[in-house]
């Protein structure tokens, strides 16, 4: 195994740095600080743990454009996009400073005893492992959280964002918090399982791949630690005939083309019912066709690479795979190193990969359907469970249907996205636990129960 990292910039090809991989003591020795940070950290005040998250608002703030920069050259995000993800971990910070005082609040519980409450007490030590796709936004809707609850907090980024994973604990630190809080370990997968094992760490989680979550909860299941998966997704877009496509079409684009496509909750199967069919289509590839690709350090650039030529490589196969079974390319389907050509498919039916299987790039799979019924009943023909959105006038109808969407999300005109406000997860193949808004707070705490009687 090698003993260091080289992060490359999709765009231009080339080696951006080389990171030195932490040492097996170096690993144990983030351990035994993050462990012992803990004992101190726990009984801090929640007012006082959020004093250092305003200081770290102010971190990001200033240190923005860099950050943004940082984060394009390592993983090809437009610009305009990175430093928009910036914005949405301060958004997420200020939610959690104005609730988390509340959230954490003891519940207070009426029994014969003269006092019972609830006690949301912290577990110590969390082990997140994170991917490269919004390689801020992920950690940080953890971390915050996690930390503002009394936790401790250590992270395994993905590889090719190294320079992100130690940025975001410098930032951490310049924030002022105390040594062992949140820290990154520069190391492969193969030790994670080592570090998981370990008695100190109390709990997992773990934003990636489904082949990637079923190996990690297999490790915590055999050491009985709680885990949080947020995994893949292929969720589906489902748009009605009366559907407004002069209001929504920019959403509808958007739903799938936003991080070049390179999202878990990302629209990548169309279902479009056959009186607007020809004209969706239509509109659909015109807009797809204004999107620019150039230098994603550009602010006119609003599409960029994939993160890695491999993606764009699996991406093609899936593609091609498809095509074999029966769908028809429309428009797209150039592939030149990471760069991956925003691409259109109709005819996509179940047991195409592009139906079935998580597409992650900019490849929309368009399924044309006789009516709504027949929409909503093929868009549950999926293993995963991150979301669905419909776009419709009879917001009524749609609303009445929210009991049959077994996923994680519904969304109603608008796109599935990620809100501190609300809570994030998903069911069947796309995992299980919440994220974010008070049910994310709760994740990593012990519902403690104390009854007094005098």
């Amino acid at each position: 195994m090698k003993n260091t990292i080289q992060t490359i910039n999709p765009y231009t090809g080339k080696d951006l740095k080389t990171y030195s991989l932490d040492s097996q003591e170096e690993v144990l020795s983030k351990l035994k600080n993050a462990d012992k940070a803990f004992i101190s950290w726990k009984t801090k005040s929640i007012s006082e743990r959020t004093e250092y998250l305003k200081n770290l608002i102010r971190q990001l703030d200033e240190n923005k454009a860099t950050l943004a920069k940082l984060m394009t050259q390592e993983m090809g995000k437009p610009i305009i996009q990175s430093e928009a993800e910036i914005d949405k971990c301060i958004f997420l910070i200020e939610f959690y400073i104005e609730n988390a005082e509340n959230f954490l609040a003891d519940a207070i519980i009426n029994t014969d005893a003269e006092e019972s409450f609830i006690s949301y007490d912290p577990l110590g030590v969390i082990l997140a492992i994170m991917p490269w796709n919004y390689p801020f936004w992920q950690v940080f809707r953890f971390a915050i959280p996690t930390i503002t609850a009394g936790n401790t907090a250590l992270l395994k980024h993905a590889s090719n964002v190294t320079g992100c994973s130690i940025a975001i604990q410098q930032l951490f630190e310049g924030a002022g918090f105390p040594k062992g809080c949140f820290t990154s370990l520069i190391t492969k997968h193969e030790v994670i399982e080592n570090v998981l094992s370990d008695d100190r760490i109390k709990a997992v989680s773990l934003t990636g791949s489904e082949k990637a979550g079923k190996s990690i909860a297999e490790v915590a299941g055999r050491h009985l630690k709680k885990c949080v998966l947020e995994l893949g997704g292929n969720n589906a877009c489902i748009i009605l005939k009366d559907a407004n496509l002069n209001k929504h079409m920019d959403t509808i684009v958007n739903a799938r083309m936003q991080n070049s496509g390179q999202s878990c909750i990302a629209a990548k199967r169309f279902i479009v019912e056959k009186d607007i069919y020809e004209d969706f289509i239509k509109r659909f590839i015109d807009k797809i066709s204004e999107l620019k690709f150039d230098n994603p350090e550009l602010t006119d650039t609003t599409i960029g690479t994939l993160a890695r030529e491999d993606l764009a490589k699996t991406l093609k196969e899936q593609v091609e795979d498809s095509i074999k079974k029966g769908a028809k390319v429309l428009y797209g389907n150039t592939v030149k190193k990471s760069y991956f050509q925003p691409t259109v498919i109709e005819n996509a039916q179940p047991g195409m990969p592009v139906f079935d299987e998580e597409t992650f790039g900019p490849v929309a799979a368009i399924t044309k359907v006789n009516n709504k019924e027949e929409a909503f009943k093929i868009a549950a023909e999926s293993r995963f469970g991150l979301g669905t959105m419909v776009f419709t006038k009879d917001v009524e109808y749609a609303t009445r249907k929210t009991l049959e969407i077994n996923d994680g999300a519904y969304f109603i005109n608008e796109m599935v996205k990620s809100d501190p406000r609300l809570p994030f997860g998903g069911t069947k193949a796309s995992g299980y636990g919440r994220e974010l808004s008070k049910e994310g707070i709760l994740e990593f705490v012990n519902k403690k129960t104390v009854y007094i009687k005098k």
